[in-house]
């Protein structure tokens, strides 16, 4: 499978949050409260974008995910309950959606893989990332890729699963 991981642009707004929308659904019906209370957003979308912090996995040219990739910029991860494996600069996503057609195909483990990448080229050997409790996809990602649980932070009043993934070059 080659996948190609770039920048979004405004042009990708509309199929980018047909993603995120398709993701807040599949939320809705696994019982999740994650994504329900109006975030993410076509606001926040378009802000990734501006921010030029916003990304797109392809396939064959079509847009099938998307994820916000910050370099130390989570001031939340300040604030947690638990400890951090490093203290030393991070690449953090958030948004991680994949299209609903292309669910089940390792596109989400594919997109981690370029996110590693992106860290490395920006010489970070530490990826942050969190979760809730009642997300067992993003959950069982983060096990199978080599993320260690560090505890929990808060978004919104609500609490999260911290996570973090030392690189090996």
């Amino acid at each position: 499978m080659k996948t190609e991981f770039r920048k979004a642009n405004q042009k990708d707004s509309p199929v980018i949050w047909k993603i995120l929308k398709q993701a807040i659904e599949r939320r809705k019906k696994d019982g999740s409260n994650q994504w329900q209370d109006g975030y993410p957003n076509k606001d926040v979308i378009s802000l990734d974008i501006q921010k030029e912090v916003g990304y797109v996995l392809l396939l064959e040219n079509e847009v099938v995910g998307y994820s916000a990739i910050l370099i130390n910029d989570e001031p939340e991860y300040n604030n947690i309950q638990g400890a951090w494996i490093t203290n030393e600069g991070f690449v953090v996503y958030h948004r991680v959606a994949i299209a609903e057609e292309h669910i089940g195909k390792g596109l989400a483990k594919e997109l981690l893989k370029h996110i590693d990448e992106y860290a490395i080229q920006n010489n970070i050997m530490s990826v942050k990332a969190d979760t809730n409790f009642d997300n067992p996809a993003m959950l069982n990602l983060f096990k199978k890729n080599g993320y260690k649980y560090c505890g929990e932070v808060f978004f919104r009043g609500t609490p999260r699963k911290a996570f973090e993934k030392i690189l090996e070059v």
